[in-house]
């Protein structure tokens, strides 16, 4: 199973840095056998005190998985990233360097399919992009201006910065990336948008048509109507966001 290779590759990283870490991996009410594979993967290899996998009967949603995985991590960073490693374990240490940039504020550092430095190994069909781009000038208008991609599935945060976002969080659903750095901003978070390398992955999206695709990114600007009567009670703050590309989107 992928799960595996993304098991293998991460904890070759990891351990090759010398550094404490668990893995949580959340299985979101799914109808194959994630749990067992994980855990017999754990086993065998000795590593059940820091490979887990936590889960729950119905699927709710990935914004639900994140939030769940997030609310019990125990790291004094939290990565959360797509388990089909479409950004590679080894850009970490990019979102690490903007976070250690400005010690003196929360940095919320977010991988970045769109700006200058990135790297696209494979990229999406057309029809992703062109509506991907199309849904994301929405999102600028309406929650978060000045950030060009909140859907990578590749950000990092400190441990009590992540549980009192993602606390406060509320949408199930692919909407939660736009949802979180919304309220980051309104906590007084910065938000860091950091080039990385990030390759398709086919068969790992949920919404493989044209017309599912558009009927998502519909539903996502719904959300953004939501998101704003949510946290309508989160008063705007001046935080500032960082990008390690200074030059503007590329198309």
């Amino acid at each position: 199973m992928r799960i595996e290779r993304t098991l293998a590759g991460a904890t070759e990283y990891l351990d090759a840095r010398g550094i404490g870490y668990e893995i949580l991996v959340v299985d979101d009410g799914s109808s194959d056998n994630t749990p067992e594979v994980v855990t017999a993967w754990a086993v065998a290899r000795d590593a059940s005190d820091y490979v887990r996998v936590l889960g729950y009967d119905a699927n709710r949603g990935k914004g639900y998985a994140v939030r769940y995985g997030i609310l019990r991590a125990g790291g004094e960073r939290i990565l959360f990233m797509d388990a089909d490693l479409a950004t590679p374990i080894e850009e970490l240490s990019k979102l690490e360097a903007a976070m250690d940039s400005a010690p003196e504020h929360v940095i919320y550092a977010i991988g970045s399919r769109d700006i200058r430095g990135k790297d696209l190994l494979v990229r999406q069909p057309w029809y992703r992009e062109k509506l991907g781009r199309l849904f994301n000038n929405v999102v600028q208008v309406l929650a978060t201006p000045g950030i060009v991609d909140t859907q990578c599935g590749f950000k990092l945060l400190p441990r009590e910065a992540a549980r009192s976002l993602f606390s406060r969080c509320t949408l199930d659903g692919f909407s939660f990336d736009v949802e979180a750095i919304f309220v980051a901003r309104r906590l007084g978070y910065r938000v860091a948008e950091v080039p990385v390398r990030w390759a398709h992955q086919e068969g790992a999206a949920a919404f493989t048509s044209k017309g599912k695709y558009l009927l998502h990114g519909l539903k996502m600007i719904a959300d953004l109507v939501k998101i704003r009567w949510a946290h309508r009670g989160l008063r705007p703050s001046r935080a500032n966001n960082l990008r390690t590309a200074s030059a503007p989107p590329t198309a």
